[in-house]
């Protein structure tokens, strides 16, 4: 299986006590299809801001070259791919 790199957009509701202000949020994840990348989203937004799903709405996911990514993890796991340890 091949591993794709996912730009994902959407709304967060990062603070629902206070503002019930929704805010837009862009992240890049890893997976082999959308709706892993999918996953991967509401987890780590699940773990880092304590969101649950209902405060997330997805607005649009797409398939991004790992060089377009933002995120510098991303991008050197990326090159790295096709390495062998012997």
């Amino acid at each position: 299986m091949e591993v794709k790199t996912f730009r994902v957009v959407g709304l967060a509701l990062f603070s629902p006590d206070r503002t019930r202000d929704w805010q837009k949020f862009m992240i890049d994840v890893r997976g082999v299809n959308e709706k892993e990348a999918l996953e991967k989203v509401y987890s780590l937004m699940g773990s880092r801001h304590k969101l649950k799903r209902s405060h997330i709405k997805v607005v649009e996911i797409r398939e991004i070259s790992p060089e377009e990514s933002k995120s510098k993890y991303i991008r050197e796991i990326s090159a790295l791919e096709g390495w062998s340890v012997e």
